[in-house]
Formats: C-alpha cells, structure tokens, sequence
C-alpha cells in the first residue's frame, strides 16, 4: 500500500470518526441534555413557639441533627395546665348553670298552667255574670271588674309562655349537645393544646442551627428562637427547550458534589417549570424590548436566593431518562455583577426541580 493510500484510508477513518462524533451530540443534545446552570437548595425551616412562656429545658445543642417529632425545647407548663384546670371548672359549671335553668323551666311551666287554670275560672265568672247582669241581677260595674280581671289573667298566660321560652332558649340543648356545654368543652381542648405547644418538637428532620435560646429566657409566640436545616434536599437546573423533551416527573437522577468525589447521591425529578424570568417582557403598553440574547454584560445578576433557603456549592447531577444518560453541571457566579463563569442565559429555560431521595450527610 503506497503512502497515499494509507493517508486517505487514514483520512476516511478520521472522517467516519468525525461523523459517528457529530451523530452522537445530536442525540446527546436530545436525549442526554447537559446544562452549566444548576443548584442545590435546602429548605430552612424557623423554630418558634406558637404559646408565650419562660424557657425551663433547652434539649438540644447548635449543628445537632434532630429527627421529625423529637423535643427541641420546653417552655414552664404550669401557666397552662392551671388553664386546663379552669377549662374543667367552666364545664362543670356549664352543666350546674344548665340544671338551674332546667329547674327554671319546671318552674315556668307550673306558672303557666296556673295561669290558665285562672283564665279558665274567671272566663266561667265571666259567663255567670254576663247573664246575671242581662237578667238585671248584678250591676255594670261588676260585669267590667270580672272581664278586667280575665283580661289580665290571659296577659299573664302569655307572658308566662314568653318566659318558658326565654328560659328554653337560654339553657339550649340537652345534654352534652348543649351550647355553653359544647364552649367549655371547646375552651378545654384549647387549653389542652397550649399545654402541648408547651413542649416543642421539631416537624421534619433536619439540623439544628442558629440557636438562640437558653433556660430561663422568655419569649413571645411567633418569636423565631432557632432554624432547622431539613435534610430534604432540591437541585434546581436550568435547560434549553429541547433538552427536556424526554424528562418527566420521577425521571431519575445521579448528584455528585465537588467536595464528596466519588458519593453518587440518588434523585428523582419533581416539576418541570414552563419559563424563568429571563427574558420575560412585561405588558406594560410599550412597544416589546427583549434584552440581548447571547451575551450577559453588565446585565448579569448573581442569582436571587428567596427566603428560607440554604444553598451548597459545586454539584454534578446526571439525568437518567428511558435510560440515556443526561449531565448538569451547578451555575457559578462570579462576586461581581459584570460577568460570570456560566453559559449566558437563554430565553424561556424550563426549570427541571430534582429531589434527592436520600439525605446528604
């Protein structure tokens, strides 16, 4: 085989090389998406009582990883189970207010079928001297006297029925249905519940952080006396339009942290946002100016962090979609807000929301 021969053999492999190369990041670009900008976050969660009280027990220490459900601190209980007490009391004196209007209520009751029991002999009065005083027997005036006196009696059978039914209205339901009965038992289970705010535990799992508290202190409700960083953690990775095309939620995912070489840590994607605000114009009644595409400038704005949440530097996360192989990489951004070491932002990124499936330690 002479020299030219072998150069254009050589020659052709290199093309065919070129070629199977240029194939591979089509496909890679749709079906193995790779993305300069990425990060992780953890959510922080700010520990406050919901009762004012005086600090007695602190139980944990700054940076102690605590489980869901464990007790953080305990504030002094006897302000509270002292209002438990007068809950029990206003329920027994709910139940005693309840017998005494009953007992009311019988007495009404018997006030009124006096009364008609008056209004029935003085309408019989009545009768015998209406026709006594026709036969001329009796005079006028003591005719009008008994009709006065069963007009006033029918009064007093009506007011007696109004005041039964003030006495019902009052005393409400019977038994445990009953309405004061119902607001002592609902006052109970409030003071119950304080006494349990009392004794704060932690609501997710996570690690201590900024804590500010000790024995003796008091503090308001609402008053943040210590953060828990929860161990649930999410990488949020910008991509082009197309590199998702084949990623859903509950593709999974592989993160790799600069600082832990060699730790593959197991995700799963969570949301695929439609947008970002990059390159969003707002209708404001303006003629449309979108920003510049493919260069940042002095434009460039190191990444806003909203509150709550904590950020980790340096990930690789790989994507795992109908089992091709996809790579992130974490955005960095420089100090300053004229350039940084990421890709310039494209328009209209979807936003690929992974959740870890198991804890960084």
């Amino acid at each position: 085989m002479t020299p030219d021969q072998r150069f254009a053999r050589h020659v052709r492999f290199a093309i065919l090389i070129l070629t199977g190369l240029f194939v591979y990041f089509l496909a890679a670009d749709l079906y193995m998406p790779l993305t300069p900008q990425a990060q992780l976050t953890r959510s922080v969660v700010r520990i406050a009582p919901r009762v004012s009280g005086q600090v007695i027990e602190v139980t944990v220490v700054n940076n102690q990883h605590v489980e869901a459900g464990q007790l953080l601190f305990r504030l002094d209980p006897r302000p509270f189970a002292l209002k438990v007490k007068e809950a029990q009391l206003m329920i027994e004196r709910a139940r005693q207010d309840y017998s005494e209007r009953d007992a009311n209520l019988g007495a009404a009751q018997a006030d009124l079928s006096a009364a008609k029991a008056k209004v029935q002999e003085l309408a019989a009065q009545a009768g015998r001297i209406r026709t006594l005083h026709d036969k001329n027997f009796v005079s006028t005036q003591l005719r009008d006297q008994i009709n006065a006196n069963l007009i006033i009696a029918q009064a007093q059978v009506r007011a007696a029925s109004s005041t039964i039914d003030e006495i019902k209205a009052r005393r409400g339901g019977p038994g445990d249905d009953n309405v004061h009965i119902r607001q002592a038992h609902n006052t109970l289970e409030q003071a119950r519940l304080q006494l349990e705010y009392s004794e704060v535990r932690a609501e997710r799992a996570g690690v201590v952080g900024n804590l500010q508290l000790s024995p003796g202190a008091y503090f308001q409700a609402g008053a943040s006396v210590m953060a828990l960083v929860e161990d649930n953690a999410d990488v949020t990775a910008d991509f082009r339009e197309k590199a998702l095309r084949y990623a859903k939620p509950g593709t999974t995912a592989s993160v790799v942290f600069d600082a832990r070489p060699g730790d593959i840590f197991a995700a799963k994607v969570s949301s695929l946002e439609s947008g970002v605000k990059e390159g969003q114009i707002d209708a404001n009644g303006d003629l449309a100016a979108p920003p510049a595409i493919g260069s940042m400038g002095k434009g460039c704005a190191a990444p806003t962090h909203p509150p709550g949440v904590q950020y980790r530097t340096s990930a690789l996360v790989t994507l795992w979609s109908e089992g091709n192989r996809a790579a992130l990489f974490q955005r960095q951004c420089c100090g300053a807000l004229d350039g940084c070491a990421a890709n310039p932002p494209r328009q209209h990124h979807p936003l690929c929301l992974l959740r870890l499936a198991a804890p960084i330690g």
